[in-house]
């Protein structure tokens, strides 16, 4: 059996976060609204009424643009596509065609073994249909969602695995949130992604029919289609079969392949200029607003903190996730004045838990970055012991006050005397004989153990290395 390669290309219409929809006044994300409430004359294509565009959308995607590395054009236009689903009020849709606001553009995809340019093949503005929902035999249109505005993306076939597909996706997440375009939540439709796939002979160069698959609402489940189809295609080509351009169905549940129709073509949708719109001018007056505070992008930002504060990558990978947890991380280190790693362990394991626990972002924290720096040199110089400074963490959160405050009012600085501690460990010691008969067998483990006790009877303020090294001492002793 030959040895073949996938070659795949990634369609991603992106939910752009703005109030109102593209060329009206209705609220643009409608996710958990009753259907067909947040509908007007204009989304729902009624006739004698004109569309409206809102210029925040054409400021998105001139900074999404940007970040692609696209080439943005000072005069770009409006087309209609034409084709007749039932969730399509008008039967076309205003979209953008050879005039589109971005030409062109790449991404760099950083894989374990090397970095694959990613071409951007298309990237124009559109609006969105509406949806059908399968209600028992009846299909149901909700037109809530005509009109949101959408930037489609598409690549060219430049990726080889579904690996890289999914890794694709990840970043191009990470980007749309980093950049505050879009909230790219593929479970709300926010982000939606359609694959085209075909296989070759690996070393050969030509490009062979494609299918597209549609329907796939998760990143995993973008991996698992391509995997399937990539299969398929395989098992077809051995038996001597053609490829059909199909378009398939994605089945979440069952995690299987279906055809849903005949791929359509260009022709079929017979673009011609939107007449109700004018042209879209970009001139530099507008792209030295939206990008003058153009932000350093999500894996720059990654690797000047290997470089610069000595942080491993899984480290900056995850801090750099999220705009506002890499400012809170950076201005944390700033105020703390000391090692960036201790910041990073504190942020990733006891902060971020509380984030999760609270649902907040960072910057919706009360905690900020000063307190939490705070806390950090509170333990350094020996004030407080690493529990005390965790239960520190959640107070602040509450609102109880600052760090110093709440250490000065419950009475929480660590006790240091090597008298009263030995004290604790030898009662502890005498309390305890199993324990110190395993550890003198040979359980030296049991040692933290012994310190976990003291801790206790001390009320979680006892100096943890001093009382490690006495419990040691005494326990040699025994």
């Amino acid at each position: 059996m030959s040895e073949y390669e996938s070659v795949i290309g990634l369609e991603t219409h992106i939910q752009l976060n703005t109030t109102t929809k593209i060329f009206c006044g209705c609220k643009a994300d409608s996710w958990e609204q009753a259907p067909n409430i947040n509908i007007c004359p204009v989304c729902t294509g009624l006739p004698g009424v004109l569309p409206a565009l809102n210029q925040v959308v054409i400021e998105k995607g001139i900074l999404l643009a940007a970040a692609m590395n696209s080439t943005i054009r000072p005069l770009s236009f409006f087309d209609r596509k034409n084709y007749f689903y039932p969730d399509l009020p008008k039967g076309y849709q205003i979209s953008q065609y050879d005039m589109a606001l971005g030409d062109g553009g790449y991404f760099d995809l950083e894989m374990p073994d090397s970095t694959r340019r990613i071409s951007i093949h298309k990237m124009h503005l559109e609006e969105d249909a509406g949806k059908t929902r399968k209600v028992g035999s009846r299909r149901l249109i909700d037109f809530n969602r005509c009109g949101v505005p959408l930037i489609e993306m598409v690549t060219g076939p430049d990726l080889r695995t579904a690996d890289e597909a999914a890794e694709y996706l990840t970043r191009l997440r990470q980007l749309l949130r980093w950049l505050g375009v879009s909230e790219a939540d593929m479970e709300k439709g926010h982000l939606r992604c359609d694959a085209n796939v075909s296989i070759r002979v690996k070393g050969e160069q030509i490009l062979n029919p494609k299918t597209e698959i549609k329907n796939v609402n998760s990143i995993e489940s973008v991996r698992d289609s391509i995997n399937k189809e990539v299969e398929r295609q395989i098992r077809e080509v051995e038996a001597g079969s053609v490829i059909q351009t199909w378009t398939l169905e994605w089945d979440e549940d069952k995690g299987t392949l279906s055809k849903m129709r005949s791929k359509e073509t260009e022709a079929d949708y017979r673009y011609f200029r939107e007449p109700d719109l004018l042209p879209i001018k970009v001139d530099d007056v507008l792209k030295q607003k939206v990008l003058y505070e153009f932000p350093e992008l999500p894996l720059a930002c990654r690797q000047r903190f290997m470089d610069e504060l000595d942080l491993p990558l899984y480290d900056a990978d995850i801090l750099t996730m999220d705009r506002s947890l890499a400012a809170y991380f950076e201005d944390s280190v700033k105020k703390y004045g000391g090692e960036a790693k201790k910041v990073s362990n504190w942020l990733l394991n006891d902060v971020m838990r509380m984030m999760n626990a609270e649902g907040l972002s960072a910057d919706q924290l009360k905690l900020s970055p000063q307190d939490l720096a705070d806390i950090l040199k509170l333990v350094d110089g020996g004030t407080i012991n690493n529990s005390t400074g965790k239960k520190l963490l959640k107070k602040v959160q509450a609102g109880e006050g600052t760090a110093a405050e709440i250490v000065k009012a419950e009475g929480l600085a660590q006790v240091s005397d090597e008298g009263a501690i030995r004290l604790v460990c030898a009662e502890v010691i005498a309390e305890n004989p199993d324990e110190v008969a395993a550890y003198k067998a040979g359980k030296e483990s049991l040692v933290g153990w012994f310190v976990g006790q003291v801790m206790r009877k001390m009320r979680g303020k006892a100096d943890a290395k001093l009382a490690q090294a006495i419990l040691s001492e005494l326990l040699a002793q025994e």
